[in-house]
């Protein structure tokens, strides 16, 4: 895992690493304006408490971060290579 060379081994990496990443940039960007919302409503008492709701759920969306990271990582790898053998299928020996 954490192996770059994953990321365009085959078209199928890079299409998998490429869905990852945009799902781990409209989480980090939807943190991002949930701070940003809290920050702008802590400047009106009456949106204190909205505004704490945007932290709490920004803070979770920069939590899940590194979940989305691990998660490419595990399909990347679980993914075949070039030259893998598929399931089933034996390999060939010369000397027999």
């Amino acid at each position: 895992m954490f192996n770059n060379r994953l990321y365009t081994a085959t078209p199928r990496h890079r299409q998998v690493y490429g869905s990852y990443e945009r799902v781990f940039t409209l989480v980090d960007f939807s943190a991002a304006l949930l701070f940003v919302a809290g920050s702008v409503c802590f400047f009106f008492p009456e949106l204190m408490t909205a505004g704490t709701w945007a932290f709490l759920v920004g803070s979770l969306a920069f939590a899940a971060k590194p979940s989305v990271r691990v998660a490419r990582e595990f399909h990347l790898s679980r993914l075949p290579l070039p030259g893998d053998l598929l399931p089933g299928q034996a390999g060939t020996d010369e000397r027999s």
